[in-house]
């Protein structure tokens, strides 16, 4: 049985042949029955650029990496694979600020 993703877990996700299954943290509020079954997404990397988007983030279940706020992205629920954990609420805001920086929306 499914669960519907929450904001500030972090899923297993299926990104692709190119981007491949990697950690990723929902971001959206919880859906509604008529809503779209789609979650809004933010990858986990271990390729680090130094880049002011990169939130490191220390979890026992994430390899050392960060969460790549540019690398947004909404999905088919269908691509979640399994809940890994959630972030406390420190953790999920400071992707949160990440995402304001890069969207604009200060």
């Amino acid at each position: 049985m499914k669960t519907d993703p929450k904001r500030g877990e972090i899923r297993l996700v299926d990104l692709g042949y190119v981007a491949k299954v990697r950690p990723c943290l929902v971001l959206n509020i919880p859906i509604d029955d008529c809503d779209r079954a789609i979650t809004s997404i933010i990858p986990h990397t271990t390729q680090l650029r130094d880049s002011r988007f990169e939130v490191p983030v220390k979890t026992p279940y994430l390899k050392p990496g960060a969460f790549n706020a540019q690398g947004i992205n909404t999905i088919p629920n269908v691509k979640l694979i399994r809940k890994l954990g959630t972030l406390d609420r420190p953790q999920l805001e400071a992707v949160e600020q990440a995402v304001r920086l890069w969207l604009d929306l200060q």
